[in-house]
């Protein structure tokens, strides 16, 4: 009996022992199974992690390939623009040389009939010689007045003779002057040509490019688009405001070398805000977070900083300036200001409400003066202030500078 009972202990610890051994391996079996699926899905994460990295970076491939399209395209464009110009003023040099020539052969025509008569008229003298008119004077003062007379026409005569000599050389210079001139038009016209058909690829090209990218992409293409196709005539009509308000500006450069702190504040004009900082600039907004700096979000250049304000919130000059040029247009840069500051630095102000610039051109503002109310017109997705600092000769492919850097 004692032996069957030892028996059976025994049986049951085998037992116990085998269960305890399976479930072991089940609950390792089941860890290594989970450790599997843990790593397959690490890797199918790392995988996705790479799949979109490259898709980012085909993404701001794309990005990039437009903006040096654009970059190209805008350079063909000034080009173009030059060669305009260019023919325009070979044009003008062109009738002008043309009229000079008229002129010069009309002059010559008569100058040549007059000579043509005097010597008719000797000839028909016959072989009277002005000895003879000389010695056919009846008195002293007969002689002296008849001498008169002989060299005031011998003078006339040589006079004649050089001047229709300089005319002929006139002509023949005027005549070279009108070829060079063509020549010049014509290799213009070639050089337009050969632009133009290369603008035109290009453009191709960047349309190919744009199609690539995705909707909101095209939609921050298109506002890039505007707003430097709408630059490149601001830029124009900036050059001319400067040669008009060279004064004031001049004044404003004196001031500043005279006291390096311009920190007044003018409250002539809707209001004035001191924005702090010991920069140059201040925030031309007093509030609201900046939403885009120099750069988009998908890599695009912006170029400005883009405050997020409420429309109509103040907007105030950065700095003291002089005013240059200012508009209410429904596309591009909107409602805007342009502010000369004295150091060659440029303010612009963009998206405005309409109609409510406080400011006009050739107006001296001061640091904190209120210009205008923020808004959401031309290409603007949204209300906000967009902010531009440009430093010389102010265009918008290569002289926007990022406005923190002189906070």
């Amino acid at each position: 009996m004692k032996r069957l009972s030892i028996k059976i202990i025994g049986v049951l610890m085998i037992a116990i022992f085998l269960l305890q051994g399976s479930v072991i391996f089940a609950a390792n079996s089941e860890e290594n199974k989970l450790k599997n699926q843990q790593n397959e899905i690490n890797k199918d994460k790392k995988e996705a992690e790479e799949d979109l990295k490259e898709v980012q970076a085909q993404k701001s491939e794309t990005v990039k390939q437009v903006e040096e399209i654009s970059t190209q395209i805008s350079d063909y464009q000034s080009q173009i623009d030059e060669l305009d110009g260019k023919i325009s003023e070979m044009n003008t040099k062109i009738e002008e040389a043309e009229k000079k020539l008229k002129e010069a052969e009309e002059d010559y025509s008569k100058q040549e009939d007059l000579l043509n008569k005097r010597l008719v008229a000797t000839y028909e003298a016959g072989e009277t010689s002005y000895l003879d008119f000389l010695l056919s004077s009846d008195s002293i003062t007969d002689l002296i007045s008849n001498y008169f007379l002989v060299t005031e026409v011998a003078t006339s005569d040589t006079e004649l003779l050089e001047k229709i000599q300089k005319q002929k050389e006139q002509i023949e210079e005027a005549k070279k002057t009108l070829e060079d001139s063509k020549k010049e038009l014509a290799t213009s016209k070639a050089s337009k040509q050969s632009i133009s058909t290369q603008l035109q690829t290009a453009k191709k090209e960047k349309n190919q490019q744009v199609a690539k990218l995705s909707q909101d992409e095209k939609q921050i293409q298109e506002q890039i688009d505007e707003l430097r196709s709408a630059s490149s005539q601001i830029e124009k009509e900036i050059k001319a405001a400067q040669a008009r308000y060279a004064a004031q500006i001049a004044a404003l450069n004196n001031k500043n070398n005279g006291n390096s702190s311009s920190g007044s504040n003018n409250s002539s004009g809707g209001g004035s805000y001191n924005g702090g900082g010991k920069g140059i600039l201040q925030r031309p907004v007093s509030s609201g977070p900046i939403t885009a700096t120099m750069y988009y979000s998908n890599g695009s250049y912006h170029g400005a900083l883009d405050y997020g304000v409420p429309e109509g919130t103040p907007v105030y000059s950065a700095a003291d300036g002089v005013v240059i040029t200012t508009a209410n247009l429904t596309y591009s840069y909107g409602t805007h200001v342009v502010i000369q500051h004295a150091g060659g630095l440029q303010s612009w102000y963009a998206h405005g409400t309409s109609g409510s610039i406080c400011v006009s051109p050739g107006q001296t503002v001061s640091r904190g003066q209120m210009i205008m109310k923020s808004g959401n017109t031309g290409k603007s997705f949204g209300a906000h202030l967009h902010f531009e600092v440009r430093v010389a000769p102010y265009n918008y492919n290569s002289c926007r500078v990022d406005p923190r850097n002189y906070f």
